[in-house]
């Protein structure tokens, strides 16, 4: 219980010191701990520790946590495949890894009519990478303006996944595209308020560049478990 609530006031400490060296309010940057890989208890853990937000990458994986930690707030933060999405649509208070106006409309559909709209990100491919999920920037916008359209959804910004690198001007240029182009679509007319960007090792620069949600994992939880990954995943493409 110590090492996770140390490791969680060790992040609040990097991420306020980030917000203002940048000038900005430390209350305008919220975390989401990525509890991915790593079992429920921890996660209770870090919720006694008074963390409320919690980010998974597969929908089997922490729809079996939800039994146990219902009142939490659950972001899904991995690639949602079409398969998955009346789980995502029913459990989830977030999904950050839009992509498609398929995947959204399915979500739409399959949300609740008494739930709160479901929370949603575009997931942009800042970086081009061949492997990595998300749109690039020139698709952004007709996407947004679909997703903004479809009931049970609420548009709420950007996420990104740049490539990781130890090279700061690097991590600051791809987080400053995402805020860019997060300004480009709101002045477009879309009215979008949130950046999730910035992990355990570029948080500094993410939050510099405008993150308002932070994913942050390892400094918190520790190194992932593999096998467990290696689980998940092979239910997930199943």
């Amino acid at each position: 219980m110590a090492d996770i609530a140390d490791n969680l006031q060790a992040v609040k400490v990097r991420m306020r010191r980030a917000a203002e060296a940048a000038g900005r309010d430390p209350a305008s940057v919220r975390l989401v701990a990525v509890s991915k890989t790593h079992p429920a208890s921890l996660v209770r853990q870090a919720a006694q520790a008074g963390q409320a937000a919690f980010g998974e990458n597969y929908v089997q994986e922490a729809l079996e946590k939800m039994q146990d930690l219902p009142a939490l707030e659950w972001h899904l933060i991995g690639p949602l495949q079409s398969n998955k999405t009346r789980g995502a649509a029913e459990r989830f208070d977030w999904v950050h890894t839009v992509a498609s106006e398929k995947i959204a409309r399915r979500l739409s559909e399959q949300r609740a009519d008494g739930r709160v709209p479901l929370n949603v990100l575009i997931q942009v491919n800042v970086s081009g990478e061949l492997t990595k999920a998300g749109v690039d920037a020139r698709s952004v916008l007709p996407l947004a303006e679909a997703i903004a359209g479809l009931p049970r959804l609420k548009l709420r910004g950007l996420m990104a996944i740049p490539e990781p690198t130890g090279d700061v001007a690097l991590q600051r240029a791809r987080f400053s595209e995402v805020r860019m182009l997060l300004r480009k679509l709101n002045d477009q007319g879309l009215h979008m308020d949130t950046l999730s960007m910035g992990m355990s090792d570029d948080m500094e620069s993410a939050i510099a560049e405008g993150a308002t949600l932070v994913r942050i994992g390892t400094a918190i939880f520790g190194a992932r478990n593999r096998p467990g990954k290696t689980q998940y995943y092979k239910k997930a493409a199943g």
